[in-house]
């Protein structure tokens, strides 16, 4: 029994960091009705991002707080791929928005593979350790956890908490679901559909730099190669969970991390993301909108 609580603390650690990217996936779809396949890249550039703000801060100061280091570490990732996001939304989506609906697809792919090979030029092809951050240990009943996966579970439900409130309960929320309904009624009635969009990717950006520090915090160790597996997963539990939905990104998030951990743990590791995308398959073969998702009412 301590075995299996073992690894459910271990896949719900690993589940809330693939809900964080699965927000992401799910807002952006959610609004334009587009998969973002550069938003997984956008994850590993958050996870850089907040490695080398931790490296340039302990040269400069050496005794700082751990506490305050993961916050401006965390601040910084979230700033610096919102600025990517938004000028990939700018750059390459927005021009292509009216165009047929596998340009932006095309596109996006083809940005996905540009971050991924501009990380590899500017920071080399090696993997990129960083010392422990957080190192306390509790052993509950037989039961190991480490105080770095009580903050990831914190972080991932206070973040579902407040961009579920944003959503359903401000002006910005309404804009957003406003555009998602009917973009060309949305702006008779004077909402800014281009800013509400780009606020969106603004939104699942900051996610992913979260996700992304959360990454490096948890395995010790960033590649400019880890936003395309843990990106076409956190893909799938936004699938699995019902796509727009949020509650239901994070609901596929952590039963991608579930079912990674559990057949990691009793049988081989070798099929552990075969074992994923079989269930999502089954899952999508008798319910194709998803765990939480809401069949889509066709306008006429």
């Amino acid at each position: 029994m301590e075995y299996f609580v073992q690894q459910l603390i271990n896949g719900l650690t690993l589940g809330s960091i693939y809900g964080l990217v699965a927000i992401g996936y799910t807002m952006v779809y959610g609004i334009i009705g587009m998969i973002n396949f550069a938003h997984g890249d956008i994850f590993m550039i958050g996870g850089f991002a907040a490695l080398i703000v931790f490296l340039v801060l302990t040269s400069i100061f050496a005794g700082l707080p751990v506490a305050v280091l993961l916050l401006l570490m965390l601040l910084i990732a979230m700033l610096m791929t919102s600025l990517w996001n938004w000028t990939i939304e700018r750059v390459a989506y927005r021009p292509l928005r009216g165009s047929f609906r596998l340009a932006p697809l095309i596109t996006a792919i083809g940005m996905s593979i540009t971050l991924s090979n501009f990380i590899q030029v500017t920071q080399g092809p090696r993997n990129k350790p960083i010392p422990p951050l957080i190192s306390s240990v509790y052993n509950i009943g037989g039961v190991t956890i480490s105080l770095k996966q009580i903050v990831i579970i914190i972080i991932t439900a206070v973040l579902l908490t407040v961009f579920w409130y944003l959503v359903n309960h401000t002006a910005l929320g309404r804009a957003q679901r406003a555009t998602e309904q009917d973009r060309k009624m949305a702006a008779l009635l004077g909402v800014n559909v281009d800013k509400t969009i780009s606020v969106t990717f603004i939104m699942g950006a900051a996610l992913a730099a979260v996700a992304g520090t959360m990454y490096l915090m948890y395995y010790g160790v960033v590649n400019f190669n880890d936003g395309f597996v843990p990106g076409v997963k956190a893909f799938t539990a936004a699938v699995l969970g019902g796509i727009g939905s949020l509650p239901g990104a994070v609901l596929g998030g952590l039963m991608i991390g579930l079912i990674e951990s559990l057949w990691s743990a009793y049988f081989t590791i070798a099929y552990k993301d075969v074992a994923t995308f079989a269930i999502l398959a089954f899952v999508l073969i008798f319910k194709p909108t998803g765990i939480l998702g809401r069949p889509e009412v066709e306008k006429v």
